[in-house]
């Protein structure tokens, strides 16, 4: 009886110290993976490659900030509610991507409000981020976005996978990210999605994970 219970005692500990010996060496770990923040932004959305999207930011552990097109947001609502199931936040890139600088007061605040109700009826929530298209904005463009609650987001690194550039030129563009910047890509290139495992990889060579973007600064910052 007594050996039995003398190893019954030493099971008993040993049950005990191996959880607690890698809870304790895991969290500071985790900790510590994260020595400052950037923003990956994925502007017209969604689209035909959205899930597959989706897929490798998830499986890569990345979240992004998806500014989508109203147009696109109204005809295709389960996308939406995908980018929001798989931890994106949804932001509003206007309803048709029209130059805006060169459109009415009246006109620029129909392009935006008609994608935050888009983006709201497919259960992406209320956007509180605005990309305006090419970047192009003025004093106009700015009033109307802030009457809708929006702060508008441009981007410190173009990624230029719209004008084509290679998987390699996509990842080398993200590498140039320092803490609180953001990148310009898109939705739709099938060199952005073949980027994204290696986009993980560099990221975390360097202690920097994917944030979201603060409506007060603009910038990346923890989740």
């Amino acid at each position: 009886m007594t050996t039995k219970r003398v190893l019954a005692v030493l099971a008993a500990a040993a049950a005990l110290t191996v959880p607690a010996a890698t809870t304790a060496t895991a969290a500071p770990a985790q900790a510590a993976a994260c020595n400052g923040y950037v923003g990956l932004t994925f502007d017209d959305g969604p689209s035909g490659n959205t899930t597959k999207l989706l897929g490798a930011l998830r499986q890569n552990g990345l979240r992004a900030t998806m500014f989508n097109q109203g147009q696109y947001a109204a005809a295709n609502p389960s996308l939406v509610r995908a980018q929001v199931t798989a931890g994106m936040w949804v932001a509003n890139h206007s309803y048709t991507h029209p130059h805006l600088t060169r459109l009415s007061q009246a006109q620029i605040d129909s392009e935006i409000s008609r994608t935050q109700q888009a983006v709201a009826n497919a259960g992406g929530g209320t956007p509180k981020l605005f990309r305006p298209p090419y970047g192009e904005t003025n004093a106009t463009v700015k009033s109307v976005a802030a009457r809708y609650g929006l702060t508008e987001i441009i981007w410190h690194v173009d990624s230029q996978d719209w004008n084509g550039a290679s998987t390699d030129a996509i990842v080398q563009s993200a590498a140039r990210l320092t803490n609180g910047q953001v990148i310009l890509m898109h939705d739709w290139p099938a060199n952005t999605l073949a980027a994204i495992p290696r986009i993980a990889q560099t990221l975390a060579s360097r202690g920097l994970c994917a944030g979201t973007i603060s409506p007060q600064t603009g910038r990346a910052v923890a989740p």
